[in-house]
């Protein structure tokens, strides 16, 4: 049986995930329609993000690495997401037709 702690944890996965995939399809979407590098690259960073969020999870409570392990996966994704969100603030912009 799952502690409480573990139920919050699944149950804010839960959350990241369904935002985070919305927010993903979202900023594809505009990137499709727009072309823009910065929409592109806020897209891979939001995506991510919220990969390594379900990536941690799924380690831990499926193949059963240790939290350690997960958690710094989960790590690497989110810092590798925000770098990539940062240059997303820095990208050119094209030119309006």
């Amino acid at each position: 049986m799952l502690g409480a702690n573990a139920v919050l944890l699944v149950a804010a996965k839960t959350v990241t995930l369904c935002c985070g995939a919305v927010l993903t399809t979202m900023t594809y979407r505009a990137y499709r329609r727009t072309k823009a590098p910065a929409m592109r690259a806020l897209w891979v960073g939001i995506g991510l993000v919220t990969a390594g969020a379900i990536l941690a999870g799924t380690l831990h409570q499926v193949v059963g690495l240790p939290v350690t392990v997960s958690v710094t996966i989960e790590s690497l994704f989110t810092a590798a997401g925000f770098l990539v969100l940062t240059y997303s603030l820095y990208t050119e912009q094209p030119a309006a037709e």
